[in-house]
Parts: structure tokens; sequence; C-alpha cells
């Protein structure tokens, strides 16, 4: 019997580490498995998608199991991405400045319930219901402000201050477009207004706060904004599709909103904070807190799965698809010019993943986010299979009951209008969601829904308890070679008509399809890369009496009437016209814009000198028949640039970015001068 013991034991004791080398070899496979789904993704990523490197990572229970990249870091070199490289993360620093607010509500330094002028004393709106907003409103994106104020707020290789030293400012001259709390929208203001309370209440800038009270407890040696001084050369270079060379250092100087640079796996590091598991920082109750269904409170899309349904600061706390696997994530995108970002985190599961680019969008990182994560919980047995992605049976029109007929009619978002006509069931409709989604043609399907062709996409129209009656749109965008994400959107709003007098409707009719040209913006701004992103172009239907999605109010002024949660009501204006020696101008969020008509050719001689005024603003010229396919040349001051652009708008040289002096003129451009007030700038143009 002993021997038989023995033997037993001695059986035993073998098999043990056979099974152990087994099963560490089986979860090195299940690795492999992640890490070339990962790689696979990657690299359709950046072959396809405009991105030119991209960083990810995933933390699970606080160690990292997976940390690569794709791309590279400069086209140039093609030196690669590396896990240090740092990235701009965009609006996933919202999470910070919101964290931060949450840090001063565990020291009861703040109240996020109390009105925001119990803080902020001289914040002020010339809007009495502002008085009510709160900082809880503010991180839930119901405070009822009109959006963002972007003026200067992203600055190639500058970091100026003024957008967040002028913002208080800016507001103390707007209104509200809804009653704080009212429902959620998405506004980057109000994200700018928690970096200032942070700085009042703690007694440091904001840039020393996330330093002093979330970096350094967290060993985060690549978290920073562009205030800090660190090495900029580790930060990936940045690309224009028009344009050959590297850009300069993006400095996006809204920090509170969108301003952070990191890497993938410092924010990981940080969504430990923001999941409840670092204390010493923030209490489980307060990461507890922003997980809370915040969108609910008010008027909303609707309670079915998605992408977007705020907590605090949160995107989503509770993503698709992964609420089909009764799984809680949370979510948060980020965009900027150059860079783009998306964090999901499982809270329940200790798990978080953080994709960075260079180039791309936040979605197409938060769908790459997703599936590699899917693939993760898979090879970890949290989830026994992936589901496969949402297919669809092309549309079959069905007859159409008539009381649809009544949704026919003016319809408004953010900048545009449009006449929505519902004809024998169908519905022929322009591009939506910023583009993803194309015009085409809806055809009544039943059951109160109109759907494209391929059946992806389903319209339908709410009557809200607001009165409004939206267009809502249910959306399954599929990204080849990357994977499907669901969005669900109110995209416009029913406008009802709105009566001009003859007067009135003369004044408009003379501005619509005319142009308006930025006079604020420095000439270091991004956004001189893109013309068409912030000249003003105002599209007038005097017919039922609105503007670039505005309604009249008379000669000069037209209002935001917008009132659409989610997404699509974000980045709401006024417009406000006025005339100064002749010349009108647009003002917008309190940014002047010059008309087109008051522009005038540049001068077609061999040299010339254009001046800066001492109000700073940008001197625009138009290239005629005279001046073009000449060459420019000009001597440009120390604090100067100028962009050039083509007859539609396309950018042709942008000296900040190029350092190039010289450029061909384009017929029926446009040239931009802009520096500090008093510079001059030589031109000379010499026959080609």
């Amino acid at each position: 019997m002993k021997k038989m013991i023995a033997g037993l034991m001695a059986a035993t004791l073998f098999i043990i580490p056979v099974t152990q080398t087994f099963a560490q070899a089986n979860k090195d496979a299940v690795k492999d498995t992640v890490k070339e789904k990962a790689q696979q993704l990657a690299s359709e990523i950046v072959s396809n998608y405009g991105v030119s490197g991209l960083q990810y990572a995933i933390l699970d229970e606080g160690a990292v199991t997976l940390s690569d990249n794709a791309g590279v870091y400069d086209k140039a070199t093609k030196a690669p991405i590396t896990k240090d490289t740092m990235l701009g993360i965009g609006s996933v620093s919202k999470m910070y400045v919101t964290a931060a607010a949450m840090m001063l509500a565990d020291s009861k330094q703040i109240d996020i319930d109390k009105p925001l002028t119990t803080y902020i004393k001289d914040f002020k709106m010339a809007d009495d219901r502002y008085k009510q907003i709160t900082p809880r409103m503010l991180m839930n994106h119901s405070a009822g402000l009109y959006g963002s104020h972007y003026e200067n707020g992203m600055l190639f290789g500058d970091n100026d201050t003024s957008n967040h030293d002028k913002l208080l400012l800016r507001l103390q001259t707007e209104r509200l477009k809804s009653a704080p709390g009212e429902y959620s929208v998405y506004s980057n203001d109000g994200f700018q207004l928690l970096e200032q309370l942070v700085e009042r209440v703690s007694g440091l800038s904001y840039t020393e706060f996330i330093e002093q009270r979330i970096a350094k407890p967290l060993n985060l040696s690549s978290t920073k904004t562009p205030l800090d001084s660190f090495d900029r050369t580790r930060l990936a270079k940045t690309y224009f599709p028009t344009m050959n060379q590297a850009m300069p250092v993006e400095n996006a100087n809204v920090i509170g909103t969108g301003g952070v640079y990191s890497t993938a796996e410092e924010l990981n590091q940080f969504a430990e904070v923001l999941i409840g598991n670092r204390t010493d920082i923030l209490s489980a109750q307060s990461a507890k807190a922003m997980q809370s269904h915040e969108y609910k409170k008010g008027i909303w899309v609707s309670d079915e799965s998605n992408t977007f349904n705020y907590g605090l600061g949160w995107d989503a706390v509770s993503l698709a698809p992964f609420d089909d696997y009764g799984i809680t994530a949370l979510s948060k995108g980020g965009d900027t010019m150059m860079y783009h970002a998306a964090l999901i985190s499982l809270p329940e599961h200790n798990i978080s993943i953080a994709v960075l680019s260079s180039g791309g969008s936040s979605l197409y990182n938060s769908v790459f986010a997703t599936n590699v994560l899917l693939e993760y919980l898979k090879a970890e047995d949290i989830i026994p299979d992936i589901l496969p992605d949402k297919s669809f049976e092309p549309s079959v029109k069905v007859d159409m009951p008539a009381e649809q007929l009544a949704y026919s009619g003016f319809y408004g978002t953010v900048g545009s209008t449009m006449n929505i006509a519902i004809e024998d069931g169908e519905i022929d409709l322009p591009a939506l969601l910023g583009g993803f989604i194309p015009a085409q043609k809806y055809v009544y399907t039943g059951n109160g829904q109109f759907k494209n062709q391929e059946g992806n996409i389903t319209l339908s129209f709410e009557q809200q308890t607001n009165g409004k009656t939206y267009l809502k749109l249910n959306s399954y965008l599929n990204f080849p070679g990357v994977g499907q994400t669901l969005m669900v959107v109110y995209s416009y709003q029913k406008l009802d008509p709105n009566p001009l007098t003859q007067a009135t409707k003369q004044a408009w009719e003379n501005r619509n399809g005319k142009s308006y040209y930025p006079l604020n913006e420095k000439i270091t701004s991004i956004f001189y890369l893109l013309q068409s992103y912030f000249v003003k172009t105002v599209s007038v239907n005097t017919e039922y009496g609105y503007a670039s999605g505005t309604k009249i109010v008379d000669e000069n002024t037209a209002v935001n009437v917008a009132e659409i949660p989610v997404m699509d009501g974000r980045d709401a204006f006024d417009l406000n016209f006025y005339t100064l020696k002749n010349k009108e101008y647009l003002m917008i969020d309190g940014s002047s814009y010059i008309r087109e008509d008051a522009v005038e050719p540049i001068f077609s001689g061999k040299s010339s000198v254009s001046t800066i005024p001492s109000s700073g603003h940008a001197v625009w010229f138009k290239i005629d028949k005279k001046s073009a396919d000449k060459m420019m040349t000009v001597d440009v001051p120390a604090s100067g640039g100028f962009a050039v652009y083509d007859a539609a708008g396309m950018i042709v040289n942008f000296s900040i970015a190029s350092n190039e002096n010289s450029v061909k003129l384009p017929k029926d451009g446009l040239i931009v001068f802009g520096g500090q007030a008093g510079d001059s700038f030589t031109i000379h143009l010499k026959k080609q």
C-alpha cells in the first residue's frame, strides 16, 4: 500500500509541473491571439483611415497586459511610435478636470450641487438663469451653455492663455440655449469653467493641480499640458493631408476641455482613479458618482443602447455593445485637429483600454478599442464568445399611413436648415452625422420608421416632452476592416415659420450665400489649415425666417433655436451684424468676421506693404486675374505669418506650418496676413 501511495504521489508531483506548463502555454497563446487581433486592426487603421501613428494599451488589475503600436512617430525618418511617445488626448482631458472637481468635493471644498457662482464670484451671463448652473451640470453637459469658444484655443507652437483668460468676459454678454438641467448636449465651455473652478478653489493653476494632485501620486511622467515645460520632441509628429512636412507642435490651449498630452499606458493608469481603484486620490464614492446615468435627468433621445449616455465627464456610462454582454463599460473619446483618443473602462472587471493616434478620428479609435477589448474578454473567459456585428436586410417599402405626412416640414439644427418632404413614403436627406452618413433616400418600412436601402440606418420622428418634434437617427456605422458602432441621436428639430417684415427679408436676402472671414484668430491658429472650418457662409431662408440654423429677429440679428440633446445641438451661436465705415461685419461668440464684399484684391504690382492694424485684426485679400499665377514672396515679421487658399478654400501655403514664404497665387483664391498690431509684410509679386 505504501508503495502504491508513494507511486501516486510521485505521479501527482510529476503531473503538476506539466499542467502548469500547459496552462502557461495556453495563456501565452491567448495573449498572442489578442495581440494578433490588435495588430491586424491597427494595421487597417493606419493603412486606410488617415492615421500616421497609433498607440494602444490594456491595463488589467493594475498590470499592463498589452502595449503596442502601429505606424510611425515621424514619416520622414520612419521612426516608430513607442510606448513612451506622447500624443494629445483631446476631450479625454475632460476626465481630468472632472476628477479634479470631484477631488475638491471629496475634501468638502465644493458641493457639486451648489451654484457655480458660489465658487466663481465673477461668473455672470446675460441670462438670469445662469445663477442656477452647478458644477454637476458642467460635468454632465446640462448647463445650457451654447457650447464652445474656440478663438485662439488651438495654436501651433503657441501656448497663449487668452482663451482661458477671456472666457468669463465673453460669457457676460451671452445667453443660455436652455434652462440649466433641462437636457444634456455636449459642451466644451462647461469644462473650461470647471478648470477655472479648480483654480479658484485650490489656489493652484490647473496645470499645477494636475502635476501635484494627479500626475505625481500616479508617477505619470508623460502627462503634461501646453503650459508645462517638457521635451516637445516626445510628441508624435502630426500631418495635414495637403502638406508634405510634419506640422508644428499642436497646443490645445483649452486645457480643461482638451489640452492634456499623455501616453496610452499612462492614460490607463489614470483610469484606475476614475474607476475607484486609487482612493488615495479620488474616493470610491466619487468614482461611482461619475458613473451615474446623468443623461436620464433631462430630455434624452432614448434609453436604448448607444454610444452616448452621459455620466459626469464620461461620454457613455453604458456603452454599446458591452451592454449586450451584461458588462458596464464607460467611455470617453477626444479629438483635437491633429490628435485623437479613446478610453474604455470596465469598472466591474478593473480593465481599461486606451487608444491614441496622430490622424484619424476618436470614432475609429473607439471602434478599435471595442473590438480589441472584446477579444481580450473572450480570451480571459469573461465572455463565452463575441457576438457578430449586426447584419441587415435590404429595406422593403410598405404603404405609409397618412398621418406620417404631418412630419413633413421645415427642420433645423446648429448651422443649417432643410425642408423634409415625405412623398410617396420616401424621404431624400443630405449627409448626416458630419458626413459619416452620405446623402441618400429613405423609404417607409412600417412602425413609423424610414430606412435606407441597406437597412442599417433608421429614421423616425418623435415629439418630446418639451413640445419639440425631432428627427431621430438610429445608425449602425460600419468601418471596413475595423468594426461597427451604433449611434442614436436627434439630428434635426422641426421649426415653426417665422414671418419677416419686407425690410428684414431684404436685408437677409442680401446676405444669402455670402462668406465672412475671421479677424480675431491668431495667425498661429491651426484653423488656418482648413478655411471651411472657420469661414462663415450664411445660408438664408426668408420664406421661413431662418439663417444658418438661427431664427431671424430683425435686420441684423438672428438667435439660436436648436434645442437638441446629445451631440447635434452642440456649439450653437447667434448671428449679429454691424456696419463700420461702410463695411459689414459679423459677430459670433465675441469674434468678428468681415464680409467678402469688403475684401479688396491684393495689389498686383511688383511690391506692396500690408500692415496689421492697431486692432490686431487679420488682413484678407482676394486674388483676382491681375495677380493670379504670379509668384508671391513675402518678407514676414518674426511675429507674423500668412496663408493662401485656392478658389475651393483648400490651403495652398500656410507659412506657420510650411516655413515657406513664397507661393504661386491661385486664381480666385484668398490671402490672409496675421501678426501683432503694427507688423508689416513686404509683398513681392513676380510673373512666372
